[in-house]
């Protein structure tokens, strides 16, 4: 079958309710084919239901935090900028997989054009670098924070932590394009064009060749290390330089707090690199391991950081608790905060805590706020 301008025929299969061997013909277009889970066909319509709910609730939690990061002068410092940066990643990389996931897994539509495929595997593996060397700036910011707490701010200047924010983005988008041009230009033929997954990432394409595909494994591991065991490096060296200075700290109280977060963090950390470790080498040498087992945990890996990332990083963090505390208070008895102006309103400093203790008798008309 040739890959490119040609005709290619698509065969997929169908467990209950999925279609049955169909043959797909297109001329000018190529057509592949997202298995969803091998082996879980039958029940994939319900395993789809978590993911979403976290989707939805990640999509949610995450807006309203961009949103108070966005409004409120005091959060415009590296950490909240970084975790900003991280929410919306992790919001492009959620709805960048979702919507095909449910796609198969509800509406039983398997089909995706070539096209289309490179380009979600491009999004993806690019949100990917971003989130992180996200968590790595993050946890650079928290060491300079606690163990040179005098030279944060001259260390992470404003113009610093921009710089630092595109040069991660470009740096991401760029590692990944050769991936997209050495299965473009490369690989003409295939020896099928159905993909054991539900979505489209390197090595699941890479596996579709007939051909020689030892140049595109070779980058990719070459992309991967670059962006994972550096990261994760750096990473790992920083939060023991914390946790040095934090079993130091002189109040134990301080400590054990400190303790706490930088223990909530590490876990974090270790879900995502433990999970893309696991996703990365059996790829390349589990094939022994069941293929829903690898999608599983892969769905794992890419779906659920953005609901762990908000409830840690967003919503534990306490001056962006208060925000969206005060968010809520104002949405409940003043009534306005139902349209993007009214939460940046109900977010500034003209609304004071103080306020919000005796709101029943705190009243604000819309045409106040439309002014602000």
């Amino acid at each position: 079958m040739k890959i490119g301008f040609h005709v290619i025929k698509t065969y997929a299969r169908y467990h209950s309710n999925v279609q049955i061997e169909k043959e797909v013909l297109q001329k000018k277009e190529n057509v592949g084919t997202d298995t969803g889970i091998p082996g879980l066909e039958s029940v994939q319509c319900w395993i789809g239901i978590p993911f979403c709910a976290m989707y939805l609730i990640a999509m949610i939690g995450n807006s309203l935090l961009l949103t108070i990061i966005k409004s409120e002068q005091s959060l415009h410092e590296p950490m909240y900028i970084f975790l900003g940066i991280l929410e919306a990643t992790d919001i492009a990389l959620a709805t960048s997989i979702m919507p095909k996931m449910l796609g198969i897994f509800w509406f039983h539509v398997p089909e995706i054009y070539f096209d289309a495929c490179l380009l979600q595997m491009w999004l993806i593996h690019t949100f990917q670098g971003i989130e992180s060397r996200m968590l790595l700036a993050m946890a650079l910011d928290r060491y300079v924070a606690i163990c040179y707490p005098l030279s944060n701010a001259i260390i992470f200047a404003h113009q610093l932590v921009i710089q630092i924010g595109t040069v991660v983005i470009l740096r991401a988008a760029i590692l990944v394009a050769p991936c997209l041009v050495l299965i473009k230009c490369r690989l003409k033929l295939c020896h099928t064009t159905v993909i054991s997954h539900f979505y489209c990432e390197h090595m699941a394409i890479v596996k579709l060749a007939a051909e020689n595909v030892q140049v595109n494994k070779i980058y990719g591991l070459f992309a991967a290390f670059t962006d994972v065991v550096f990261d994760l490096t750096l990473i790992t060296l920083s939060y023991i330089q914390i946790l040095t200075t934090v079993f130091r700290l002189p109040q134990k109280e301080a400590r054990l707090k400190a303790l706490v977060t930088c223990i909530t963090h590490i876990c974090v950390f270790l879900q995502f690199y433990l999970l893309a470790f696991f996703s990365f080498f059996t790829h390349r040498f589990g094939s022994q391991i069941p293929p829903y087992i690898h999608i599983l945990f892969s769905s794992i890996y890419l779906l659920v950081p953005p609901f762990l990332n908000l409830l840690v990083y967003g919503l534990r963090a306490k001056q962006i608790h208060c925000y969206a505390v005060k968010i809520f208070v104002c949405a409940r008895h003043l009534g306005h905060c139902h349209t993007f102006l009214d939460i940046q309103y109900c977010v500034s400093n003209k609304i004071t805590y103080l306020q919000l203790l005796d709101i029943e008798n705190y009243k604000i008309s819309k045409t106040e706020i439309m002014k602000t």
